[in-house]
């Protein structure tokens, strides 16, 4: 079991050589421009596509897991769709894998609608808080505290995208809590646009937060108290499409064993979305950086 893990490490650090070399990589939009292998390249053993939401807290371990698949001899594809899209395909198959299923209580309504051939695989993280969430100049600590106080606020609070878990429960939480309060759906860079306008000119917002995400980098935030406990922490998954473990079975291994920190998690947001950087390169550094955990990952890979 040792050696192999060893050897399939040595795989991945030829890979990063020939990749740092000018070695093509594979993304979504180049997908079959080289066929066959050459000397130094791993076998191909198929193809796998992964979901993609537009949440900062889906790109980081979406990358990570991409680029170990790829060096194993996998050629990845990555499909971009909001959660019931992702959830739908994922049901049927055109989608394979999901890196950040909220569970279980956020995605709860996706779990039930698409379930049946759908593979709890793995837990990324145990650690996903969410909620409502303002600026720590906003007196308010608690949303029941919002009754009757929403006017500083224009009755609203911003979210993101209709059926997502959020969206859903923060509908309940306006009638159950009783707020006069309008819900604005929008998508995550509309929602955090606004609450940046809003911001730099110190002015009351609500809001919707999680972490891992550089908002709390960005500014100084408050989760607000909810005595009703509609948002209760999360554990974050990896899913699969029940046929992964079949047709992908040592992909379906590394995923199994799959984990990775939040706080690292959070730090590759801010290189991703606050620095610019390309996903892939952050990506590899993680993994460069990272030997003993993604040599974990890889126990049982090709065990006979």
């Amino acid at each position: 079991m040792k050696f192999l893990r060893q050897g399939m490490f040595i795989v991945l650090i030829l890979s990063f050589v020939l990749a740092g070399c000018g070695g093509a990589q594979v993304d979504s939009d180049n997908q079959g421009e080289n066929e066959g292998t050459s000397e130094g390249e791993v076998e191909s053993k198929g193809e796998l596509t992964f979901g993609v939401t537009p949440w900062t807290s889906t790109v980081p371990p979406t990358y990570v897991a991409k680029n170990i698949l790829e060096d194993m001899g996998y050629e990845v594809n990555l499909q971009n769709g909001d959660a019931g899209m992702v959830y739908a395909a994922l049901s049927n198959g055109d989608i394979d894998i999901f890196m950040d299923a909220w569970l279980p209580n956020m995605h709860a309504n996706y779990i039930e609608e698409y379930g049946d051939t759908i593979v709890q695989t793995s837990m990324s993280y145990p650690d996903g808080e969410l909620g409502w969430v303002v600026p720590t100049y906003v007196e308010y600590d608690s949303i029941e505290e919002l009754a009757g106080n929403l006017e500083p606020f224009e009755h609203k609070m911003y979210g993101i995208e209709e059926g997502a878990g959020m969206t859903v429960t923060s509908r309940e939480m306006i009638e159950g809590y009783g707020l006069d309060l309008e819900y604005v759906a929008s998508s995550e860079p509309g929602m955090l646009t606004q609450a940046q306008r809003l911001i730099d000119k110190e002015e009351p917002v609500i809001f919707l937060g999680w972490r891992p995400h550089p908002m709390f980098a960005n500014w100084d935030l408050k989760l607000l108290e909810d005595p009703k406990k509609y948002f209760e922490e999360s554990e974050v998954h990896v899913i699969t499409h029940e046929e992964v473990s079949e047709h992908s079975p040592e992909a379906f291994e590394f995923l199994s064993n799959w984990q990775i920190p939040v706080d690292d998690i959070e730090q590759m947001i801010v290189k991703i979305e606050d620095e610019d950087q390309d996903p892939d390169d952050v990506a590899r550094e993680w993994i460069e950086n990272n030997e003993k955990l993604v040599n974990d990952m890889l126990d049982g890979v090709n065990a006979e």
